[in-house]
Parts: structure tokens; sequence; C-alpha cells
């Protein structure tokens, strides 16, 4: 007896599937979704304390910063809330603690040297949005520059903390020394080898622009890096009467050699110009003289000259500018236009017209010959306007 096993033809194996796209940036877009969810929870409940202090993270207005410290406590961060320079002082930064400082504007010279000492023991330092005047008193000359983002950036930096994440915002500041978030203008974030971190993009962490790219991912990288964070909202009240926030504070130290070399040079042209001018000097004052003396005036300066080409044609020029205006053709039609039309209208041959209005006629060779060409240009106007 004879058994036939019945074969089975082998079947192509499937690839191993490849990780999509959702599993590859599934931390990102949880950190996405917990942040939708902070910001809804806190605008439906509204509770606790609120304030409209931008940056300040008990605000929940667009400005504010409420879903990014939220999520953050929720991630297991003791966020701790100072607003003012004692309260700083008083919180007691060790190695274990990050500080962030918000709206460093409102730093004056003794405020900075203060929040200096007071986080000389802290892990890191983010300083955010720190303009001119705040860069150059951190060690960041030349720092602060405002410029549009555009369409986002990418890290493009060794920095663990921001790899393959981009931020896009719409205004930031930029830092010529920094490495990551470079380009067109310096780069947002700028990295100091005492543990202080330049950080330029402040619209990144409000509850208005925290969800637009990676955003929120930069955010809490930046921020959740220790278990304990110091959030400073400095106040205007630590200042002194002699470091307020004025001009100079928040112009780069480059500007200011500018500004008084521009001064120098407006000064030395005021004196090179006053000097020229002079003493003053009194005039008397124009008289008034009437049109009918002025041509009487000027008649006896020609007949006493002697000058007939001249007075003639001040005699063809007025009647050329009558006969223009009365026929509408305009001041600036050229003579031998206005001599076709004044013939066309007068009845005579455009010779003859040509010969009494041209500028190219008889010059009179005598005060008879002027006086008879006065009468003759008279009488071609008195037919213009008869026609």
């Amino acid at each position: 007896m004879t058994t036939t096993t019945a074969t089975t033809p082998d079947r192509p194996v499937a690839p191993a599937a490849q990780p999509g796209l959702l599993r590859r940036h599934r931390s990102t877009v949880l950190i996405g979704l917990a942040l939708v969810a902070a910001v809804a929870v806190a605008i439906v409940l509204g509770t606790g304390t609120q304030t409209s202090t931008p940056m300040d993270p008990d605000n929940p207005g667009p400005a504010g910063t409420r879903a990014l410290a939220r999520v953050l406590g929720d991630e297991g961060v003791d966020v701790q809330v100072v607003r003012d320079a004692d309260a700083l002082a008083d919180a007691g930064v060790d190695a274990a603690t990050s500080v962030v400082v918000v709206l460093p504007e409102y730093l004056g010279t003794s405020t900075i040297e203060r929040l200096r000492d007071d986080t000389a023991g802290a892990h890191t330092v983010v300083v955010v949005g720190a303009g001119p005047g705040v860069a150059d008193a951190l060690g960041a000359p030349g720092g602060g520059a405002s410029i549009q983002l555009g369409d986002g950036r990418a890290a493009r930096c060794d920095d663990p903390r921001f790899d393959d994440l981009s931020l896009e915002v719409d205004w930031t500041l930029t830092y010529p020394d920094g490495e990551c978030y470079g380009g067109k203008g310096g780069a947002v974030v700028d990295q100091q080898d005492d543990g202080l971190l330049l950080f330029g993009a402040d619209q990144a962490l409000t509850n208005e622009q925290v969800l637009r790219a990676d955003n929120a991912a930069v955010a809490l990288r930046l921020l959740g890096q220790d278990e304990r964070l110091v959030w400073y909202v400095p106040s205007l009240d630590d200042l002194t009467g002699d470091d307020g926030v004025s001009l100079q504070s928040l112009l780069p130290r480059w500007v200011r050699p500018g500004l008084a070399l521009l001064a120098v040079v407006m000064v030395t042209v005021i004196l090179w110009r006053g000097r020229r001018l002079g003493a003053l000097a009194t005039e008397p004052l124009p008289v008034v003289v009437r049109a009918v003396e002025t041509t009487r005036s000027l008649g006896r300066l020609y007949r006493r000259s002697g000058d007939r080409e001249h007075a003639a044609e001040a005699l063809r020029r007025a009647a050329r500018a009558r006969l223009a205006e009365r026929l509408r053709l305009g001041s600036t039609t050229p003579p031998d236009v206005l001599a076709r039309e004044v013939a066309r209208r007068s009845g005579r041959t455009e010779a003859d017209v040509v010969a009494v209005l041209g500028p190219a006629g008889v010059v009179p060779s005598s005060d008879r010959d002027l006086i008879t060409l006065a009468r003759e240009l008279a009488e071609l106007d008195r037919e213009v306007r008869r026609a």
C-alpha cells in the first residue's frame, strides 16, 4: 500500500512591519494631548488663582503659561512660583532645582546681581526672552535681536534636549553665540558655560502658541529636567532708584559708542553751519507795485535803451498768450499751431499771421514801426474775438 503525502507550497513570509509615524512620535503626541486637556480644564473650570501678568503660570489667557505649568506638575515636577527677589532668595535653590526667569525686561542691575547670587547653585537657569541689555548683563553681548521665525526652525544641534524638535512662533529673539535653532540673525538658544541658558522664543511657552509644531515638547524638555522648578516672575518693585529699566539698559553696549559719535557729529555740524549764517541783518519790507506802473517802467526802459527787438518780442509773446487762452489751446501750444488756428478763425493767410504774430517776425526799425506792430496785434486779436 502506497501512501501519498500532500505537500503545502511554501508561502512568502511578510517582512516585519516598520514602526509608523505615530509610534515614532508617540511622546510628542501624548504631550500635545495632555496640553490640550490642561488648556480645556483651565478654561472650563477656571479654578485657582488667576492673574493677567504675561508668562505667569496663574494666567489662563493667551499670553499666560498655565497650561505648561500644569502639564509639568502632572509629569511630577514641583513648580514653585515666586514673584519678587526676596521670595527667590527664600526659595532655597540647590543642585536638584531648575530656575526659569520670565519677563527679564523687568530686571535691573541690582536684581540681575541678586539673581546670579541666589541661583548660583541651581542645576540650570533658563532666562526666557532676554533683550539686548539683559543679554549683555548676563554675559551674551550682542544678543537680543528680534526676528520673525517664519514657518519654523529645526534645532540642527547636538543637544539631546532639542533633538528632532522644531520651533514655530511669530517672533523670537536671537543670540550670535548660540548653536541650537540657528539661522538668519543668530540662534534661538544660547547655552552658557555656567549653566545659564538664554531662550529667545518666549511665545513658545504661552497658552496661545505652545501647541504649534514641537513647542510643547521643547518647553517640557527645557523646564522639566529636574524634579523641582522655580518659576521666577520679576517685579518692578524690586528695582532700586538707580537701576530702573531705561532706554540705556535696553540697548546693547555696541550701540552706545555709535550714539555718542552721532551726538558729536551733530554738534559739529550745528557749529559749522551756525558760523556761516553770520549776524542777523534787518531788511525793509518789499513795496507793492501796481502792474500798470511796472508796464510803464519797462516801456520807458525799452525806449531809453532803444531795444525795439526785445519790445516787439514782448508784445508778440503777450499777444500769443491772449490768443491761446481765447482759443482754449493752452499756454504750451507751439507758435506754428497757434498761427494756423488764428488764420483759420480770422480769415487771413497763415503767412500773414506768422509775419505779425510769430517769434521770427520782422524787427521794427523805428518807434513808428513798433507802434504799427502793436496796432496789428490788437486788430488780429479783435478779428479772432469777432470770429
